[in-house]
This record gives C-alpha cells, structure tokens and sequence, in this order.
C-alpha cells in the first residue's frame, strides 16, 4: 500500500512563495515519475507537474512554468514543488501521486490572496 502525505500549504499573498513536500512511503519509487497535481474548487484535477526518478525529465503545466520547480530526493521519498510569484488562480488543493497516477494522499490547500 502506497502512502502519501503532502504538506507545505497555506494562506499567501499573490507574488509570494510556498515549498509544498510530498513524503512516500510504502514500496519501493525506483523508476517512478512522481507528480504534483491541483484541483481548484468546481474544476478538474489537473497536472501541475512530473520528474522522473533521476531528476533528468521535468514536465511542468503551462500555467505555472518558470514559476513552479519540482524536485526529489529519493533518499527520503520525497518530492517537492517550490511556487514562487503565485496568484490567486493558483488556489487549490494540491496533491501528490506516484506514477500511473492511482495513488493519491489527502491534499494540502493552497490559498493565494489578490
């Protein structure tokens, strides 16, 4: 059974930053994209951003790039999205998931004020 649990949310102004973390326990991530997704109230979740498991491939939303950063360290299970100059279009509960995509932790809000 895989675990995720996200943190790093909360209330910030537009321009301002947060680092969200994503720790993962429960079997082995070697070879595994991992993933940060989004889901704005009455909207469908969406893709925020992938890295594979060196590191070496991204993918990142359009709507976020050169905003958003996403990492790993795989000596922890850990993955992490640094938001810097939000805005208040990236409210949302964002989530973890590990490659394909099944396994989902609980969500951490993120609120972004104008």
């Amino acid at each position: 059974q895989v675990h995720l649990v996200e943190s790093g949310g909360g209330l910030v102004q537009a321009g301002g930053s947060l680092r969200l973390s994503c720790a993962a326990s429960g079997r082995t991530f070697s070879n595994y994209y991992m993933g940060w997704f989004r889901q704005a109230p009455g909207k469908e979740r969406e893709l925020v951003s992938a890295i594979s498991w060196s590191g070496d491939s991204t993918y990142y939303a359009d709507s976020v790039k050169g905003r958003f950063t996403i990492s790993r360290d795989n000596a922890k299970n850990t993955v992490y999205l640094q938001m810097n100059s939000l805005k208040p279009e990236d409210t949302a509960v964002y989530y973890c998931s590990v490659a394909p995509w099944v396994y989902w932790g609980q969500g951490t809000q993120v609120t972004v004020s104008s």
